[in-house]
């Protein structure tokens, strides 16, 4: 059976929205997606904020309750009727987040078992045949064939598979045999 392996944040839960909700109450902004295109949130914080914009990512709750992308479940559910998933995360770069994500997974993908939990670093270990990531660096370094999810900060990247929801997704393994 063929791999798949898929990111979390940005692909299947929708991080940036809670990122920018915190972002924009704390500081009384106004930062939109749509701001950050060709950007990510980092770049677009002035450095006496920075400090701020981690220890969002450091709480306890921020990624306990985070809003799923349109489409993930179904789409993973069906297509894990003919592939093996796998959800790759780079959870030690937040090591919080670790129990957090383990939740949110059980509680929107029960049918995907915890052992095909990979809570990593650096993603160029995994060996799938696919690799569904928002982050065109893990792309790079992954052996198999990566495919681009798009977020605001990737728009403009080229090089890569790219689709821009899960439906797009499914259109993209319909064609590929398992």
């Amino acid at each position: 059976m063929r791999r798949i392996c898929v990111d979390m944040d940005e692909v299947m839960a929708d991080t940036l929205s809670e990122h920018l909700r915190r972002y924009n109450q704390e500081f009384d902004e106004s930062l939109t997606p749509e701001d950050l295109t060709g950007k990510g949130l980092w770049e677009m914080t002035p450095l006496d904020r920075q400090q701020q914009l981690r220890a969002f990512l450091d709480a306890e709750d921020f990624f306990e309750d985070l809003p799923l992308m349109p489409g993930a479940q179904e789409v993973l559910k069906g297509l894990s009727e003919r592939f093996e998933i796998f959800i790759a995360t780079q959870a030690m770069s937040v090591p919080n987040s670790l129990g957090p994500k383990y939740r949110w997974l059980q509680r929107h993908f029960p049918f995907i078992p915890p052992t095909n939990y990979v809570f990593c670093g650096n993603k160029s270990i995994l060996r799938a045949d696919y690799l569904i990531d928002d982050l065109p660096r893990n792309l790079q370094r992954f052996e198999g064939h990566g495919v681009l999810y798009t977020a605001p900060h990737n728009k403009n990247v080229t090089g890569f598979t790219r689709v821009d929801d899960w439906q797009q997704v499914a259109r993209f393994f319909a064609t590929e045999r398992d």
